[in-house]
């Protein structure tokens, strides 16, 4: 355990190192990220997730694809990367608070790193639309959770105006530019994994901080000098909020993908200006392909992701009926892990009646469950 203080500021905080093992993406990207004393470090061991070949889905789409699952950082979403960021740097400056709106994960990793580095959390959303899996974890990590009657856009304008009035709260959300830092770390990684830039990167885009970080990250590893190349860019959003696609903000947008169920993205214009000097797109899906798109990932690769996650999926398999699929290595972000929204399975599946406890009846309901497959 290292102690570090800060005694112009009167705060003791105690950051734990790792001895081998993930050691968090401040000090692992060090010299990519703003300057944060050691002492200050507010880690999890996020980062160095999985980047996962996914031979049947590449035979659907007709080419190499590798799936990023962000689902397995510590509280099983991308968020992680970024909010370690911010709350070193909230810890550096003597922030007493934090302040979010969320319609989740952002939440979930919010809460978690707030108690880790001792301060207080609050978590503005609006009112029945976070899902049961990250409204737990906020409970969780002890995190005050204030609802609101009105959409997550209200509540990202209210929690913004309480940072700014109040001073020593800081607004965690990806419009804080070192949320989007530590976002970017990802990029890096796949660079790292792959021994170079994938040629089409594909992600959900709900708030849009994350493929504008993806975006930063690429070109700063081509800027450095490891790649000519970075990837083209393409993000895929719900049907039901969509507001790049069409053009217009959706007051009340709706989607099963709860994550991305944003109507007003904050971070519009890095998404747009990652597709555009990328050569990409930005598409929509419906809620029934992000579905079967999360089946497929369950059912056939053996990952589990949050239906926002899936979104990605479902748009190359979009591309791929239609004879639109890009070409070359292709790598679709999965953000988050399923158990976050467990009610859309939930409302689709039940548990079967039980059986007599007898040898006999189990080898009759694995034949009848066979046969229902067929």
């Amino acid at each position: 355990m290292h102690v570090g203080q800060s005694l112009e500021k009167g705060a003791i905080y105690l950051v734990t190192r790792t001895s081998g093992g993930r050691q968090g993406v401040v000090r692992k990207y060090r010299d990519w990220l703003p300057g944060i004393p050691d002492w200050a470090i507010v880690t999890l061991g996020e980062g160095e997730t999985p980047l996962i070949e996914a031979p049947h889905l590449s035979e659907r789409i007709g080419t190499r694809l590798y799936l990023k699952f962000e689902g397995m950082n510590p509280t099983a979403s991308f968020k992680d990367r970024g909010m370690t960021v911010a709350l070193s740097v909230a810890v550096a400056g003597a922030s007493r608070a934090c302040i979010c709106a969320s319609t989740g994960n952002t939440a979930a990793a919010a809460a978690a790193y707030s108690a880790r580095a001792g301060i207080s959390c609050f978590v503005v959303v609006p009112a029945g639309k976070i899902a049961l899996g990250k409204a737990v974890q906020v409970l969780a990590h002890g995190a005050k959770i204030i609802q609101i009657q009105g959409n997550f856009d209200a509540a990202l304008k209210l929690s913004q105006k309480a940072a700014e009035d109040l001073g020593d709260v800081v607004l965690v959300n990806s419009v804080n530019p070192d949320r989007i830092e530590g976002q970017k770390t990802a990029s890096l990684e796949l660079c790292e994994a792959l021994g170079r830039p994938p040629d089409t990167l594909v992600l959900p885009v709900g708030n849009a901080g994350n493929i504008t970080a993806y975006w930063k990250g690429f070109k700063e590893w081509r800027g450095a000098g490891f790649a000519d190349t970075a990837p083209r860019m393409f993000g895929f959003q719900a049907e039901g909020a969509s507001p790049l696609v069409t053009g217009r903000d959706f007051e009340h947008p709706e989607t099963v993908a709860s994550a991305i169920r944003i109507g007003a993205p904050a971070s519009k214009e890095g998404a747009l200006t990652a597709v555009r000097e990328s050569g990409g797109l930005i598409e929509s899906v419906t809620d029934e392909e992000i579905l079967h798109a999360q089946a497929l990932l369950a059912g056939e690769e053996g990952v589990f992701c949050e239906p926002a996650s899936a979104a990605g999926i479902a748009g190359l398999l979009k591309l791929a009926g239609e004879d639109r699929c890009p070409e070359g290595t292709i790598v679709s972000v999965l953000t988050g892990h399923g158990l976050k929204d467990p009610d859309v399975i939930l409302k689709r599946a039940s548990l079967p009646e039980p059986v007599p406890a007898t040898f006999e009846a189990l080898v009759g309901s694995m034949e009848k469950a066979e046969r229902a497959e067929r």
